[in-house]
């Protein structure tokens, strides 16, 4: 298991009722009329913190050391992760 994919998972099982107040939300979310997207938005802030958090827990010890440059590629394997769990995670502020 990567470091990336274990921090996604531990910020999943220490955060769950977060992230499935947020998967409740965006099933009822319809992209096409923006039905839903205030109560996205909202449950949506919340675990935009939560995953910001881990992703500089995640990227902060290999910033300063000699694998800084690795570090945008850890963020963004992190992501990959979310994504796929979270489908529409981007959708959160979006007007229509």
């Amino acid at each position: 298991m990567t470091k990336s994919q274990q921090y996604f998972q531990d910020m999943v099982e220490y955060h769950k009722e977060a992230f499935e107040e947020f998967l409740e939300a965006s099933r009822q979310y319809d992209p096409h009329t923006g039905n839903g997207q205030q109560e996205l938005d909202e449950k949506g802030e919340k675990v935009l913190g939560l995953i910001r958090r881990y992703e500089h827990m995640l990227c902060n010890t290999s910033e300063g050391s000699k694998y800084g440059k690795f570090s945008n590629k850890t963020a963004e394997t992190f992501w990959k992760y979310i994504r796929a769990e979270f489908p529409k995670i981007d959708f959160i502020g979006i007007r229509t």
